[in-house]
């Protein structure tokens, strides 16, 4: 497999995965900031619970597990001179998802 087809089995995985997983805009919620919820809520106005739908999400969390995160930074940092435009909507989705809405966009 060369990288460009590496690259794009990767991508397709995601997308794959993503679309078998608990459905919707996963927030953080809860009365306590010691448990947080993680719940989805989707564009039907419905919510569920991300730990009660476990059997969709858990490959998703797995996947995306803090183990990923050196390797997506290396790849946000080699981008930061001259990022493409997917670099750039990652970059901006993920500090509006970690809660840095005040980051520069």
């Amino acid at each position: 497999m060369d990288d460009a087809d590496l690259l794009r089995a990767a991508a397709t995985r995601l997308t794959a995965l993503a679309a078998r997983s608990t459905a919707g805009d996963w927030r953080l919620t809860g009365l306590l900031a010691s448990r947080p919820e993680v719940v989805a809520h989707r564009p039907d106005g419905g919510t569920e619970h991300v730990a009660e739908a476990r059997a969709a999400s858990a490959r998703w969390i797995a996947g995306l597990s803090p183990a990923v995160a050196p390797a997506l930074a290396d790849w946000l940092r080699a981008e930061a001179d001259a990022p493409s435009e997917p670099a750039r909507r990652l970059a901006r989705l993920l500090l509006e998802r970690l809660g840095y809405a005040d980051a520069p966009v």
